[in-house]
């Protein structure tokens, strides 16, 4: 059976993001899993958890940051990646506590990533759906993942996502055609908070 989290256990993991958050902004401690934390969610899951800044313009990436395997408990899982969301992106200043009133936190649970079987690179176009398929591109030590709803939000076709995964991974964006390359892909169930501290949603990626 896949694992499925309710809209009460999603509600729970973003404002476990968002407190986790707060708390180690202000105080510099990492909480613990609160006593309260459904059964489920001390499953090993990979999860990300991502901050997007809120603006007249619409939304800005502020800070993403996750584990892509199933190593860790969920709920610790997110407990991790809501302070490595926050301080440790290498793409941004660390976020300030002032800053938690103009940010909307998303959590993302994966499943675990399964190796694209192909006998051609060019049928990766056909086993790699935009709307369902998170990936990653692995060749030699260069690794980039996208989450399934990066492709969605930018307007990108299969062929586009493949060789921004590469382009992520720091490598040429056609290296997913080249001898070497791994192409492994993944799902998502995707939480949002609408507004800062707002209401909590499933996120649709079809309609990202």
């Amino acid at each position: 059976m896949p694992f499925e989290l309710s809209d009460e256990e999603g509600k729970f993991l973003i404002q476990l993001a968002r407190n986790t958050a707060k708390t180690f902004l202000e105080t510099g401690k990492t909480p613990q899993p609160p006593q309260d934390t459904p059964k489920k969610l001390f499953e090993n899951c990979g999860v990300f958890v991502t901050i997007n800044t809120v603006s007249g313009r619409g939304k800005g990436l502020r800070g993403c940051i996750g584990y892509p395997y199933p190593t860790n408990p969920l709920v610790q899982a997110v407990i991790d990646n809501a302070i490595n969301a926050a301080t440790q992106d290498p793409r941004f200043e660390p976020l300030s506590k002032e800053e938690l009133d103009r940010v909307v936190f998303e959590v993302s649970v994966l499943t675990p990533p399964e190796a694209v079987q192909v006998e051609k690179p060019l049928q990766y176009l056909e086993q790699v759906k935009v709307g369902e398929h998170g990936l990653i591109v692995e060749k030699g030590f260069c690794k980039g993942l996208l989450l399934p709803q990066v492709p969605v939000e930018w307007g990108w076709c299969s062929e586009e996502f493949l060789c921004q995964c590469c382009v992520k991974a720091g490598l040429p964006p056609d290296s997913w055609l080249t001898k070497g390359a791994k192409v492994y892909r993944f799902k998502a169930i995707v939480f949002e908070e609408e507004t800062p501290s707002g209401e909590v949603k499933r996120k649709s990626l079809a309609d990202a």
